[in-house]
C-alpha cells in the first residue's frame, strides 16, 4: 500500500503545472488587489515583469504558482492576460500561488519546488526553448520525410493492366 501511495504523490507532482513570477511583482498585485485597486495601468507594469521574466532584474527572487488554480488551461502566459485582461490575468496569477500553497497533494516540503532567483529561471526557460526547438526541428523534419515519400508515391502510376479481349 505504501507503494501505492507514492506513486500517487509522485503523479500528484507531474501533474502540477509550474510556472515562476516575479516575487515583488506578485506581492505588488496582491497589495493593489487586496486595497480594492483593480486598476490596469496600476497593474500593467507589474503583469509586464510576470509575462516577460527578461524584464527582472537577475538577483530579485521568483516565486513558484501552480497554474492549476487558474481553473482554465492556456498555452502561454501571453495567452491568459488575452483572455482575461491585465486584472484577470492579475488575479489569476494570485489564485495560482494560493494554489500552490495550499498544497493541495500534501506534498511534502523538502519535495516542493523551491524559490529562484530570476536568473536560474531565465536559465531554465532557455533551456527549455532550446528543447523544444530541438523537438520541433525533428517533428518537421519527420514531416518532410513523410511528405517526399508521399510524393514519390504521387509520381508514380499504378501499373497498367493489359487489355484481354
Amino acid at each position: 500500500m505504501a507503494a501505492e501511495d507514492e506513486v500517487g504523490s509522485e503523479e500528484a507532482i507531474e501533474a502540477q503545472d509550474l510556472y515562476y513570477v516575479s516575487k515583488s511583482a506578485l506581492e505588488g498585485i496582491q497589495s493593489l488587489l487586496k486595497e480594492g485597486k483593480k486598476d490596469e495601468a496600476a497593474l500593467k507594469p507589474l503583469m509586464d515583469k510576470i509575462i516577460d521574466p527578461t524584464n527582472v532584474p537577475d538577483e530579485e527572487m521568483m516565486l513558484p504558482v501552480d497554474m492549476r488554480g487558474v481553473g482554465q488551461d492556456f498555452e502561454s502566459v501571453e495567452d491568459i492576460v488575452e483572455a482575461l485582461g491585465v486584472v484577470g490575468a492579475a488575479e489569476a496569477f494570485v489564485k495560482a500561488r494560493e494554489y500552490f500553497d495550499a498544497n493541495k497533494e500534501a506534498e511534502p516540503e523538502d519535495e516542493r519546488p523551491k524559490p529562484m532567483t530570476a536568473a536560474e529561471w531565465k536559465k531554465v526557460l532557455e533551456e527549455e526553448d532550446l528543447g523544444l526547438e530541438g523537438e520541433e526541428e525533428e517533428l518537421l523534419e519527420d514531416d518532410e520525410e513523410e511528405a517526399d515519400e508521399d510524393a514519390e508515391e504521387a509520381e508514380e502510376p499504378p501499373a497498367k493492366k493489359a487489355k484481354t479481349d
